[in-house]
């Protein structure tokens, strides 16, 4: 069912890799609900994922960028602005990446190059974003600006690694931006805490398989899935969020505020009657 949320909204949607991405998710999402948008990924992931097939799908222009190039992102918010006939009305920033996670690195051993690249590209690059589209006055007044962000941003998940200062930081720039957007532009920036999700990036998280599963265990909603969190973006993109922001907005069907589920607790017990497992 669709409401016409975003009907007459354009917008810009970076990081949308393949049909398992949240971000192609919100793409598709987003056309259904009336709006008109361009994409953007690295040249690489363009080559190798199959945004193509999406651009077709919502009649959408692909603009290769490199996130962290300030050059490129004034390029893609100028293009967009000139295909689009004007200010954007949401932006999506869907952009993460780890050497030292794919690396499979422990955090007292981290790769420092990878690190410093790790919070360029999933942290930098958002405040990158959003200076460029301030100084180039590209987002309309009462516009929407959203990142994807996870809960291991303030609390200790093992394995996650630099990733989560990463969207520790991501988060922050969140509320300073948000700040003064808000202030002088009536722009509202939030970021998302999403359930883990099998996307082509989550499934390179070490152990995700048993994550998936204890998170599941522990929501008393269940997981929230990469179609739900598309659906929620939606609303945040739309006039009926007009006053939030500088939130860091929880969709993980609970998790987030749980500490021991009955599901989680029963496995648990389960697991101490092998002899194998003490």
């Amino acid at each position: 069912m669709t409401y016409n949320l975003l009907k007459g909204k354009k917008g810009i949607i970076f990081g949308a890799l393949d049909n398992k991405s949240i971000a192609w998710k919100i793409a598709a999402k987003a056309h259904e609900e009336g709006a008109v948008f361009t994409l953007s990924n690295t040249p690489v992931a363009l080559r190798f994922g199959e945004i193509n097939e999406l651009a077709e799908q919502c009649n959408a222009l692909v603009i290769p960028a490199d996130a962290t190039s300030v050059k490129d992102l004034e390029n893609v918010f100028i293009k967009s602005m000139e295909v689009l006939g004007g200010k954007v009305d949401f932006v999506l920033h869907s952009i993460g990446m780890s050497m030292n996670v794919r690396k499979q690195r422990d955090y007292d051993d981290l790769d420092y190059d990878y690190f410093q690249k790790t919070i360029d590209i999933s942290a930098l690059s958002f405040h990158k974003m959003l200076q460029v589209a301030k100084k180039l006055d590209a987002i309309t007044e009462w516009g929407s600006v959203l990142a994807l962000s996870y809960i291991a941003a303030q609390r200790t998940l093992v394995g996650y690694n630099d990733m989560a200062d990463a969207k520790a930081i991501l988060e922050s720039i969140a509320r300073s931006f948000g700040y003064i957007y808000g202030r002088e532009k009536h722009i509202r920036i939030n970021t998302i805490s999403q359930s883990p999700t099998r996307t082509t990036a989550g499934s390179g998280i070490k152990g995700i398989d048993g994550l998936l599963d204890f998170t599941d265990r522990m929501s008393p909603l269940g997981n929230a899935t990469a179609d739900e969190c598309a659906d929620f973006s939606i609303v945040l993109f739309s006039d009926l969020s007009k006053k939030v922001t500088m939130q860091n907005i929880y969709h993980d069907g609970g998790f987030s505020s749980m500490a021991m589920s009955q599901k989680a607790m029963t496995q648990y017990n389960k697991s101490l009657d092998d002899p194998d497992n003490l």
